[in-house]
């Protein structure tokens, strides 16, 4: 992770708050019940509840690291009411290939493509972010380079 801002929609943002509590309240606690019963068991070094639950632990907290850096250093890119050119939180009706898509423009922790999802940083996302409807930007791809044109912001 680099040390600049990470750039969140306010529900992205939420949806981290939200896991962040169940991994510092709920999750830890119920970790820590599997850890003592684990030690009920006896000899630590051949008890594999006691590993795995030790192991969850240790993903846990790597976990709320991460969440807390992000949350920290989270700026929520405010969508204006002015739809004239994409920005993060846009969501955007392209053409590519005769086949019309829609994205939504998100920060590079929310991503997930499968549902329509794409970060800022990718290279799609980057050539759409600042165009305007009617627009056509040529990607860079795994396939060769794809021409998009821009058929609606939202």
């Amino acid at each position: 992770m680099t040390d600049g801002p990470i750039y969140v929609t306010t529900e992205g943002l939420e949806k981290l708050k939200h896991e962040l509590a169940h991994r510092t309240g709920e999750q830890r606690r119920a970790t820590a019940d599997k850890i003592e019963r684990a030690k009920e068991l006896g000899d630590l070094s051949e008890n594999s509840e006691y590993h795995e639950a030790k192991d969850e632990q240790a993903f846990n907290e790597g976990r709320i690291l991460e969440i807390e850096a992000v949350v920290h250093r989270a700026v929520v890119a405010e969508r204006s009411a002015d739809t004239s050119a994409v920005e993060i939180g846009s969501r955007v009706q392209v053409k590519l290939n005769g086949n019309e898509r829609e994205f939504c423009i998100v920060g590079a922790n929310e991503a997930d493509p499968v549902r329509g999802k794409i970060s800022n940083e990718s290279p799609l996302g980057k050539a759409l972010i600042g165009r305007s409807v009617g627009d056509a930007v040529d990607v860079e791809t795994p396939n060769g380079t794809k021409m998009y044109r821009v058929l609606g912001i939202q």
